[in-house]
């Protein structure tokens, strides 16, 4: 089970993640979280302390390790392309309620599209975690897909749009579902966060096609408040997860037709 999640920032796709994550866990199930996105608190969503989290470094920014596996430094121009990366999530991830995070961290450039070593262990981390791992792998995303590519995505079994019901929203579902297409991902769905009112649910369900549309998670002050306690949403909000509790059973039985 291989499932990215992404959306635009302050969707929630973090709480989605952290509490599919615990769910699948709960279950007895091997779970590998990964944290891809720059603004990275899936650890908190899963339920680490902040001292905890303040000890663990991205592997973007482990410079000792990247020269290591790449052969890359201020001398050395050239370096591999596919460096060793299979023993990294067992070696630096860390466990927290049955689920091994590893916050993986972005490669600070000043353009796009960066072919460097940071950006080459990242996109080989990834594809690890997907084609080679038997864990049940969640990848929190940012909004673009810059860290995968066509090998990566050939392994994945799901793509996930957080949204709200609001149209800059759905935009962003549109871009990635475009982007994941040409990657040759022909599965994008969508869950709905933030519903507030029928109104939002009426919106939602005029703008996204029947088939891609996964279930709301509605608005719950349970979240915010385990947000101000630097909790896991799974340990606060009852109602939330049993929505998205739903959504897994949805999730798992679309995976299993396929």
């Amino acid at each position: 089970m291989k499932i990215a999640i992404t959306g635009k920032g302050g969707v929630g796709k973090t709480t989605l993640s952290s509490t599919l994550a615990r769910l699948y866990a709960q279950e007895g199930r091997k779970v590998l979280a990964a944290d891809a996105d720059p603004d990275a608190n899936l650890g908190l969503a899963l339920g680490f302390s902040q001292e905890e989290l303040d000890s663990i470094v991205p592997i973007s920014r482990m410079r000792a390790l990247i020269q290591e596996r790449t052969g890359a430094d201020d001398n050395n121009l050239f370096y591999r392309l596919n460096p060793k990366v299979d023993d990294i999530p067992d070696t630096y991830g860390k466990t927290k309620n049955g689920v091994k995070l590893l916050v993986l961290g972005t490669v600070e450039t000043g353009g796009g599209g960066c072919v460097c070593p940071e950006s080459v262990m990242l996109k080989q981390l990834i594809t690890n975690m997907v084609l080679y791992r038997d864990d049940v792998v969640i990848l929190d995303m940012e909004a673009g897909l810059e860290h995968l590519g066509r090998g990566t995505t050939a392994g994945m079994d799901q793509f996930i749009v957080v949204i709200e019901p609001g149209a800059r929203s759905v935009q962003t579902y549109k871009n990635i579902k475009r982007l994941a297409g040409e990657l040759g991902v022909k599965k994008v769905q969508v869950v709905a966060n933030k519903i507030t009112c029928k109104e939002d649910e009426d919106f939602v369900l005029s703008k996204i096609p029947s088939e891609d549309f996964l279930g709301f998670i509605h608005h719950d002050e349970d979240i915010i408040k385990a947000d101000r306690a630097g909790g896991s949403p799974f340990d606060y909000c009852q109602s939330a997860v049993e929505e998205i509790r739903q959504i897994k059973e949805k999730l798992d039985a679309g995976i299993a037709e396929k």
